[in-house]
């Protein structure tokens, strides 16, 4: 029986950066269908009783950054603490991430490595739409065709749809792998995700 994972993720969370490689891979060794599914956090977390980042408590802000550097070491990726355009939003980023879609599910995973890198290791503002076409480009994308679909209702409407289908399923950040209905939440849970595939 063939595996399928659902991705929820926001392109702008430096653990999806830090984890998407490596989930690619977990998915491609087992096989497993993927369905990329960016989603709206700043409606995510209200919900759910998550806090963005500048209302959280000076204790744990200072805790992340500690746990960022820790696994930017061990994983041998290159990600800046503070990058220059963070906090920042991802809505017309994750709409590009839904236009790439459309090609088929490695073009919209190519795209979102491509923006988590273009964040947290080259200082790039991914909410900038210059910024967003040069980067489609560098994935082999049609930018002009991405960014005229990235604008287009429906798109913004199944964001929409993503999202609240992430709630309704328990999802309270990103990223979160789904499968067989069980969540794993954070790129640090990967190792369990990568034994559930392999049952």
């Amino acid at each position: 029986m063939s595996k399928h994972v659902d991705y929820y993720l926001t392109p702008v969370s430096p653990y999806t950066y830090l984890g998407h490689d490596r989930f690619v891979a977990i998915a491609r060794k087992h096989g497993a269908t993927v369905a990329v599914k960016p989603i709206d956090l700043g409606e995510v977390f209200p919900v759910s009783g998550g806090l963005p980042l500048s209302k959280r408590a000076p204790q744990r802000q200072a805790y992340r950054l500690m746990e960022l550097r820790r696994w930017s070491r061990w994983l041998q990726i290159p990600l800046n603490l503070h990058p220059a355009h963070f906090p920042t939003s991802a809505n017309l980023a994750s709409r590009f991430v839904l236009a790439a879609l459309e090609e088929g599910v490695d073009a919209a995973l190519d795209l979102v490595g491509a923006l988590g890198r273009a964040l947290w290791a080259e200082d790039r503002d991914i909410a900038d739409p210059a910024t967003l076409a040069a980067v489609a480009t560098s994935t082999g994308r049609d930018a002009a065709a991405l960014t005229a679909r990235a604008e287009a209702p429906d798109i913004a409407m199944r964001y929409k749809v993503l999202t609240q289908e992430a709630i309704d399923r328990g999802v309270f950040g990103a990223p979160t792998y789904v499968c067989d209905g069980e969540l794993f939440w954070g790129q640090d849970r990967l190792d369990f995700l990568d034994r559930a595939l392999a049952k």
